[in-house]
């Protein structure tokens, strides 16, 4: 036996030898046939197309991507040499495939051959074009053993099948930013992936050991599971913009592996946050646009691993807590638009990690903290539509990093610190909308690296420093509106790479550099409204890259001329409003491709011929406001020139000119102040029929159409102007996707037709100052989701207003003034939050004061003048508001009863006293860019309609009541009070002292009460006081004398038996003239003397008309137009 030993030895080596041999040829052709031969199918179901869609993949998917499918070989192994396939190297099953960004297009079938793949682990199918599936099939629940699924970005659409939930051994589900656009009707439209309630607590539930989920944009609309919270695993979740409802689970932050949580863009989420432990590993938090409210907790600073946190368009409250400075790691710091109160706090400074900082739009106060100059690291500040005041720290040049800084629209003041000049990295720079004044400084041409620099729209004076052509980089340049002085700087000219110059609305002068030639770059540049002389520099005209010149508004001569410009590359040029010489020259017709032309107001001596405008081939916008116009009676057929633009305002047109029969493609027609009479011509509604989307007939003698409509016929319009004609007849029903539509001072008659609540995308309806009767429709509450402006005023409609205003209520102004509306103010309106402007005044109406309208939070003007109101109008069981109220008019009513001593207390925009250094005057309605409110209100004893409102207007009128009791002592809180009326009452005792604080006081009516005691002494200091009157009272002792009072006449105190003094002519005796203390105060009252008086009666003067109090005058277009007054005969 022993001597076959070594032979069995030896045949147990080759045995195992060949095992090995055997073993290691399996493992090089581990690709199983069924295996290969399912991806070899499943390359047939798709066509490789690459995708171009900039918007729906990441900014780096055109680099990863390719046809990984063109490596699938029959003759190779697909475990070894296909792209994308990982196999199992002991079975050679296929266990991962990764088809990302592979070109892929076609649907997804429930028979794929994909689903033969049953040992999967990993599948990612992400960007790809899967739009031609009907849905997701259900087949992916057979794919039991898949840990890993992706199919992001794949055009999938419809309801995420149950079957996903069989899933259980998920450990990353990613489905966002699935959605499909398509286009039907000229309306863009969207399909999204949808997920049930029922099945995501499903999928909650099964996949326990889920670390990563992601459903973007996936429609869940509902709320989330509070199972969520049970995933312990979970360390990503990210559901943005899911139309999720209700309450976030709070728990999810406390989560153990909780890295990322992302809910953004879901605004009918609501939530708070909880106390954070120490030591979480939260390190992305993202909030954005949701209802997420409460107090933020000072634990937030325990978060010390978060470096990215985006509470954007929240509305937590209360303070930002001074623990924001514990996040030693962020990174990412958004709280744009947040509703935070109180300043932003020191500890801000702390972060010394930040790179990023939004607070644009957020509500925080105060100065900006010097500690904002430690953020070293900062490379992105945005401040723009903050509130900060008060000047831009010094320490703000600290920031050596930073590459981006805007502080757009904000309330800041004074000087642009000379440390800006230290932010050596600077690219770009956004100081426009502001308050700053003063001169640039020169160290703003130490920002070697700056390509953008705007600082319009602010109030800079002096010369535009030098230094600023040291700024080699710039390429965008703008400060336009302001007021910079001198000529136009030459060593602008030196910066070779400027695209864009723009020094609009300034005070520049002298004439325009030839050298600007040098700027072979530039594109654009913008030098109008300004005092430039001189003649035009023809080389303007013929500047290689120069597309856009603006030199309209200045005070330029000579000769209007236009040599050489063949080679021009002008596409837009405004020339209008200088003082030019001579015709327009025909050689204007060589701008071969010149397609805006702006020549308003240029004042040529002979009249300017429309004609020779048809000749300029590529001419599509044409303005020519204010020229005496020439217009030919030629028959111009279809195949004449096509304009889209034309404004021709002003112009002296006296009928509508036949030219216009061949323009079928305009889109903005403006015949405004003109001198056209007669009936619309049948003709003129097929201008324009389908294209036209602006048309302004305003301010003519138009007095209906030649052909009776229903409906007018501009298909595409969305700005309809027939104000202030002679419209008589119905009321026309502008077309269906009209938003502005303007019908006032005209002379329609009849009812509303209920056709106009088929307009659903009105923003703004006016049909004021008409005699249109009737009921108004009650539609008119509920009728249009996005309506602003509802102006029905001084018509004669009777019955009730609408009783419905629908939840999300956009209303901004509504006024039903001056008609015979009867019944009560409708409770509904309370779901109007945005509403600023209420006028109901000169109606029926019957009803306690209501209450309710406290808590509107916008409301700015409240007239329930002259109706029939009743009782007191403060409730002890309500809490006070009208904070932001600036005009309250409840005169002629029958309120009555006391007001508490605390009642004006909380009115804080009366309490703030105007500012006076504004660039330009603001006016109440204006956001809309085509609608400004108006109102008549009691001023100085006169009736006045404003046809304008400027925003520092405050009044408050409630005279003709049966009011009693004191006068308020708050009422001296409200500063900034310009007009207060309480004549016409019961009330009584003294006269608060505290009136004397009301700086900005230029009106004062308490006639006609039963007040007594002496006339404060303080209502001397009222310097800006113009109008008193304090007739028919119980006054006693002597007239005030100093200040104002020397300005007013005896009516301003008759009827009140007791008083002495001048201006009367009761002389006071010795006990009743006033004393002083010491000889000094008294030698300092009588030196006020008449300086004082003049100085402080040219001020009131000087205020009152600026805030547009002008009667005297019958030349009223310039004033109407600057300030927008009116006086009532």
């Amino acid at each position: 036996m022993n001597q076959y030993l070594p032979l069995f030895i030896a045949f147990c080596l080759f045995f195992i030898s060949q095992s090995q041999t055997t073993s290691n040829t399996s493992s090089q052709q581990r690709c199983l046939p069924d295996q290969s031969s399912a991806l070899l199918q499943l390359r047939k179901e798709f066509v490789e197309k690459r995708i171009y869609s900039e918007e729906y993949f990441p900014f780096d998917y055109y680099n990863g991507s390719y046809p990984k499918m063109k490596s699938w070989k029959a003759d190779s192994d697909c475990c070894s040499s296909w792209d994308g396939v990982t196999c199992d190297a002991h079975y050679g099953h296929v266990i991962g495939l990764d088809l990302s960004n592979s070109w892929l297009c076609g649907p997804l079938n429930s028979n794929s051959t994909l689903f033969r793949l049953r040992h999967l682990r990993k599948l990612n199918l992400a960007l790809n074009n899967f739009s031609s599936s009907t849905t997701i099939p259900s087949e992916f629940g057979q794919l039991v053993r898949l840990t890993h699924l992706n199919l992001s970005r794949s055009f999938l659409h419809g309801r995420i099948p149950s079957e996903i939930s069989w899933l259980s051994n998920l450990v990353s589900l990613d489905l966002s930013f699935n959605y499909f656009q398509y286009f039907v009707a000229a309306d863009y439209h969207y399909k999204n992936l949808k997920l049930r309630r029922i099945d995501l607590e499903a999928l909650v539930q099964n996949m326990t050991y889920l670390r990563e989920l992601h459903l973007d944009e996936v429609n869940i609309s509902s709320s989330l599971p509070q199972s969520l919270a049970n995933l312990s695993s979970l360390t990503s979740l990210s559901l943005r913009y899911c139309n999720l409802l209700g309450e976030f689970p709070s728990d999810i932050f406390l989560l153990p592996k909780i890295q990322a949580i992302d809910v953004s863009g879901n605004h009918n989420l609501t939530g708070f946050l909880p106390n954070f432990r120490s030591g979480s590993s939260l390190k992305q938090l993202r909030l954005s646009y949701t209802n997420f409210s409460g107090e933020l907790l000072d634990a937030i600073g325990n978060l010390k691993s978060l470096n990215f946190l985006d509470l954007s368009q929240t509305y937590f409250s209360r303070e930002l807590p001074n623990s924001i400075g514990n996040l030693e790691s962020l990174s990412h710091l958004d709280l744009s638009g947040a509703i935070f109160l109180g300043a932003l706090p020191n500890s801000i400074g702390n972060l010394k990690s930040l790179s990023y900082l939004d607070l644009s739009g957020a509500n925080f106060f105060g100065e900006l903290p010097d500690s904002i100059g430690n953020l070293k690291s900062l490379s992105y500040l945005d401040l723009s539509r903050t509130i900060f005041s008060g000047k831009l720290p010094d320490s703000i040049g600290n920031l050596n990093s930073l590459n981006y800084l805007k502080i757009s629209s904000t309330k800041f003041s004074g000087e642009i610190p000379p440390s800006i000049g230290n932010l050596s990295q600077l690219t770009s720079l956004s100081l426009y909308v502001s308050n700053f004044h003063g001169q640039l400084p020169s160290t703003l041409g130490n920002l070697a690296k700056l390509t953008s620099l705007d600082l319009s729209y602010n109030l800079f004076s002096g010369k535009v420093p030098s230094s600023l052509g040291n700024l080699t980089q710039l390429e965008d340049l703008r400060l336009s509106n302001n007021n910079f002085e001198g000529k136009f700087l030459i060593s602008l000219t030196n910066i070779t790479k400027l695209t864009r110059i723009d020094i609009s609305g300034n005070q520049l002068k002298g004439s325009i550099p030839s050298e600007i030639s040098r700027l072979t770059n530039l594109s654009s540049l913008a030098l109008s409204q300004n005092s430039l002389t001189g003649a035009i520099p023809l080389v303007l005209y013929t500047m290689p890259s120069l597309s856009e010149l603006y030199l309209d508004q200045n005070q330029l001569t000579g000769p209007l001329q236009f040599q050489n410009i063949s080679s021009s590359q002008l596409n837009a040029l405004g020339l209008g409003g200088n003082k030019l010489d001579g015709p327009v020259p025909r050689s204007i017709s060589n701008f071969t491709k010149l397609r805006e032309l702006y020549l308003s107001s240029i004042n040529l001596k002979d009249k300017m011929e429309l004609n020779i405008f048809f000749q300029v081939k590529e001419l599509q916008s044409l303005d020519l406001l204010g020229n005496n116009l020439l217009v030919s009676k030629e028959n111009i057929n279809s195949t004449h020139h096509k304009f889209s633009d034309l404004y021709l305002p002003s112009c002296n047109l006296r009928e509508f000119p036949d030219f216009l029969k061949a323009q079928n493609k305009l889109q903005y027609l403006d015949l405004s102040n003109n001198k056209i009479e007669g009936k619309i011509p049948k003709w003129f509604c097929n201008v324009g029929k389908g294209t036209l989307q602006y048309l302004n007939l305003s301010f003519n003698l138009l007095s209906g159409f030649e052909q009776p409509l229903k409906v007018l016929p501009w298909k595409s319009i969305y700005y309809l102007d027939l104000r202030s004609n002679m419209l008589q007849g119905s009321l026309p029903i502008p077309p269906l996707f009209t938003s502005y539509f303007f019908a006032s001072n005209n002379n329609l008659t009849g009812k509303i037709p209920r056709m106009i609540c088929n307009v659903n995308s009105l923003q703004v309806l006016d049909i004021s100052n008409n005699r249109l009767n009737g009921h108004i429709p009650q539609c008119l509450g509920h009728f249009s989701s996005s309506l602003l402006v509802l102006n029905m005023r001084n018509n004669c409609f009777q019955g009730s207003m609408p009783k419905t205003f629908i939840k999300g209520c956009t209303l901004m102004t509504l006024d039903f003034s001056r008609n015979k509306i009867q019944g009560k103010i409708p409770r509904s309106l309370v779901q109007c939050r945005v509403l600023e402007v209420l006028n109901l005044g000169s109606n029926n109406m019957s009803d306690a004061f209501p209450f309710w309208l406290q808590s509107l939070p916008e409301l700015r003007i409240l007239v329930l003048h002259a109706n029939r109101f009743h009782g007191p109008i403060w409730n002890p069981h309500t809490r006070f508001g009208f904070s932001k109220l600036h005009v309250i008019d409840l005169s002629h009513n029958n309120f009555s009863g006391r007001l508490p001593p605390e009642y004006f207390r909380t009115w804080n925009a009366m309490q703030m006293v105007p500012a006076k250094d504004k660039a330009q005057p603001e006016y109440m309605g204006s956001q809309s860019n085509y609608y400004e409110d108006s109102m008549t209100v009691v001023n100085k004893g006169l009736e006045i309609f404003l046809v304008k409102i400027l925003t520092i207007f405050t009044a408050i009128d409630l005279s003709n009541n049966r009011f009693d009791g004191d006068i308020p002592n708050s009422v001296g809180n409200l500063k900034g009070l310009i007009v207060l009326n309480l004549s016409s009452n019961t009330f009584m005792d003294r006269v608060p002292s505290s009136l004397g604080n009301l700086t900005a006081l230029e009106s004062l009516d308490l006639s006609q009460n039963e007040l007594s005691g002496e006339i404060p002494q303080q209502l001397i200091s009222l310097t800006f006081l113009e109008y008193l009157n304090l007739s028919q009272n119980q006054f006693i002792g002597p007239i005030p004398q100093g200040g104002q009072f020397w300005t007013f006449e005896n009516s301003s105190f008759e009827g009140n038996l007791g008083l002495c003094g001048s201006p009367l002519s009761k002389k006071c005796g010795n006990n009743e003239t006033p004393t002083y203390k010491t000889r000094q105060e008294s030698s300092i009252v009588e030196g006020f003397d008449w300086k004082v008086v003049v100085i402080g009666y040219a001020c009131g003067l000087i205020i009152g008309i600026v805030i547009g109090y002008f009667y005297t005058s019958r030349r009223t277009v310039w004033f109407l137009r600057n300030f927008g007054v009116h006086i009532r005969s």
